[in-house]
């Protein structure tokens, strides 16, 4: 594994050694590791968003009315659950 110094000013450190007190983290470099992979989820997550409006917006104009959206969106989400 590699490893990595940076410098955070004391109110950083500080918080970082509080979670750490916390227990739920065995060491700074857990909860940044963490902290890194949770960031990581999110420009994920963010990345496949874009992806989606990009793709809405490429494929132009609907014809279906709301009502035919929504119960499309109801039935969808049906399905979803009860898997």
């Amino acid at each position: 594994m590699a490893t990595m110094n940076i410098s955070l000013p004391n109110p950083m450190k500080d918080w970082v050694e509080a979670q750490v007190r916390t227990g739920r983290y065995s060491n700074a470099s857990d909860y940044v590791r963490d902290l890194i992979a949770r960031d990581q989820a999110r420009s994920d997550k963010t990345t496949t968003t874009q992806h989606f409006v990009e793709e809405g917006f490429g494929s132009g104009v609907g014809s279906r009315s709301k009502d035919e959206l929504f119960a499309a969106a109801v039935a969808r989400a049906a399905a979803n659950n009860a898997l």
